[in-house]
């Protein structure tokens, strides 16, 4: 099998660098994919597992938002906000040249495409993946604390004791939150977890700032994020995907696909935040259809 190509670089960007990765050759039939990793505070790393896909002859391009991965880290507290990394995605298209493309965004990735598709311009972009997405952190802390409810009563109360005291560092509540995000999002990396998963994404200076201590405490500068009432001007063909067990809960995925007009929606059956890792070869099947239809 011939080896996929695979390039790297930086995009300036603010006085600060954005890397990026291409995967693959560019297609004179076959848009190129965008996909936009999650967090706030996340990496590309993940995305890593689609590097076979690009054999198919569509091109993959992936980045790590500034603040994250191996861009740049700034201290400054100011540029972890929503209109930063929306201008980043702005000057990335224009830096490669991404007229025509499609775009991936998973968790955090999807808000930010939401909030790119009511806020910036929609042209060029031939179709969207909004993957495990909120559009309201209001509804997103609701639904965690549901979420919550379905952990042991001991998990229950060390939670319960964290967000009354706001320590989130007691050994009880750091071992409960563990068994949280195993139950929901995926399990800490381990030897036998794949390899780009291993990696470090070195956000946690902006998950801190952009989001807070956790998934249901969210008292950062995307605390107050809520563009559902602006869905309705997305006129780009959406599907959005999650699954059953994810953090992204049904009720927050259909809150999403019912405020864009024409959206489709996929529930993976068995899956927690990342269908791309719970079930690889049905989400690989669901997307190359998706964007097969919209080339």
């Amino acid at each position: 099998m011939a080896t996929i190509k695979v390039q790297e670089g930086y995009m300036p960007f603010r006085g600060f660098k954005t890397y990026y990765r291409i995967v693959g050759e560019p297609s004179a039939t076959k848009a190129p994919l965008l996909l936009i990793h999650g967090g706030p505070g996340s990496s590309h790393n993940y995305f890593e597992l689609l590097d076979d896909y690009a054999a198919t002859g569509r091109q993959l391009i992936m980045y790590d938002q500034v603040g994250c991965g191996k861009s740049s880290l700034p201290e400054d507290p100011g540029v972890y906000v929503k209109e930063t990394w929306a201008e980043e995605l702005v000057a990335l298209r224009k830096y490669l040249h991404l007229d025509h493309i499609h775009m991936l965004g998973q968790s955090w990735g999807g808000m930010l495409e939401m909030f790119y598709l009511t806020n910036y311009d929609q042209t060029g972009i031939k179709s969207v993946m909004i993957d495990g997405s909120p559009a309201s952190i209001k509804l997103w802390i609701q639904e965690q604390h549901r979420l919550i409810k379905y952990l042991s009563y001991e998990d229950r109360q060390a939670i319960s004791e964290a967000e009354r005291t706001g320590d989130f560092t007691g050994p009880k509540y750091l071992a409960a939150n563990d068994r949280y995000m195993e139950r929901y999002c995926w399990d800490d990396p381990d030897e036998n977890s794949p390899e780009p998963l291993r990696r470090p994404t070195n956000g946690k200076r902006a998950s801190l700032i952009a989001e807070g201590p956790n998934e249901f405490t969210e008292n950062g500068t995307i605390s107050d994020f809520d563009v559902t009432d602006q869905l309705k001007n997305i006129h780009v063909p959406v599907l959005v995907t999650n699954g059953t067990d994810d953090l992204c809960t049904p009720l927050i995925a259909k809150s999403v696909y019912d405020h864009i007009p024409n959206a489709k929606w996929h529930l993976f059956a068995n899956s927690r935040h990342l269908a791309l890792l719970d079930q690889h070869d049905e989400f690989i099947q669901v997307m190359d259809q998706w964007l097969s239809e919209h080339d």
